[in-house]
């Protein structure tokens, strides 16, 4: 996540210029020891080129990037902001969550921080107005969308960045700022994530660990989540956010009753996909109603139709 410091160096060169270590502590205010490693992160994360002038003079500018593109936006639409005095790697984090209105203590829970962290992480915009508050939850004002762009190109940067040191193929399908399901081109990369500590195998890859076998056309999709269980909802949730196709729901029927995943549980873990509506439907043949009606968001299953499947997977 970009820190004050880069961000004070992405202001500083925004308009398209090149600048001097040197010139950069002068503007910024930081000392050339910080600098350097702020510029080398910077660097390495593809945000800033490198030229080097008379006397091997090391001179940077602004690299061409979704990241930088998204900031420099949000500084020409919001010019009076003094944004590197306002956006931390904390606040940049919980505005992600800020394109509608949440609680606080679900961005918490979902960040793993306390309320307070939240709290603290929304102060600076609280003091400039950008948010707006109704019935205890909070989302930013619709006319700082670029705000909310440049979170979340920072937090798919960085996913991004991390899981390419791995597996090179890998993009990203879906994230958030702790988690990211990632796709994959190549059987090296499949393997070394398979490898790797933190990623597990997830979508329909996933399903034999319930002893559902199907086949996989292509690379398994991939899950990052330090430190939490990869759950059969959000399984579920996986394969239905890469493939909402009739067959990937009766796949997800199937491991709803094979696992007896609770419909309330299910639907709290879709929110987070924004496939609330998708996962409600799901549940409807599972009660019994079969009928396909034109309003729904996904084509379900005949009844004939999965309950051949049911019996030739031994789904009780």
């Amino acid at each position: 996540m970009i820190s004050k410091a880069g961000l004070a160096v992405l202001d500083a060169l925004s308009t398209g210029r090149e600048a001097t270590p040197a010139e950069l502590a002068a503007e910024t205010g930081y000392s050339r020891e910080h600098l350097y490693d702020v510029l080398n992160e910077l660097l390495a994360a593809g945000l800033l080129t490198e030229t080097r002038g008379s006397s091997n003079q090391r001179r940077v500018r602004i690299a061409e990037h979704p990241v930088t593109e998204a900031y420099r936006t949000l500084q020409s639409e919001f010019s009076h902001v003094d944004w590197t005095e306002l956006l931390s790697p904390a606040t940049l984090r919980v505005c992600w969550y800020l394109d509608r209105p949440r609680h606080i203590a679900g961005i918490a829970d979902r960040l793993g921080i306390t309320r307070q962290g939240v709290h603290s992480a929304l102060s600076p915009l609280k003091h400039r107005a950008l948010l707006s508050r109704s019935d205890s939850k909070y989302a930013l004002h619709d006319e700082v969308s670029p705000l909310l762009a440049f979170a979340r190109a920072t937090v798919e940067h960085e996913h991004r960045a991390r899981v390419r040191e791995i597996a090179p193929s890998a993009t990203i399908a879906w994230c958030d700022p702790k988690r990211a399901l990632v796709r994959l081109q190549t059987d090296e990369d499949t393997d070394a994530l398979q490898a790797a500590p933190d990623w597990e195998m997830t979508g329909l890859g996933r399903f034999t660990a319930y002893g559902l076998q199907f086949f996989l056309a292509g690379e398994p999709p991939f899950w990052y989540a330090p430190d939490e269980d990869l759950t059969p909802a959000e399984v579920v949730c996986h394969t239905l956010l890469l493939d909402s196709g009739s067959r990937r729901v009766s796949y997800s029927m199937l491991l709803i009753e094979a696992e007896d995943i609770d419909q309330e549980t299910l639907v709290e873990t879709a929110q987070w996909y924004d496939l609330e509506p998708t996962v409600k439907a799901l549940y409807r043949p599972l009660q019994g109603d079969f009928d396909r009606t034109d309003d729904l968001p996904v084509i379900l299953p005949k009844k004939n139709e999965y309950m051949a499947l049911k019996d030739q997977y031994g789904v009780a």
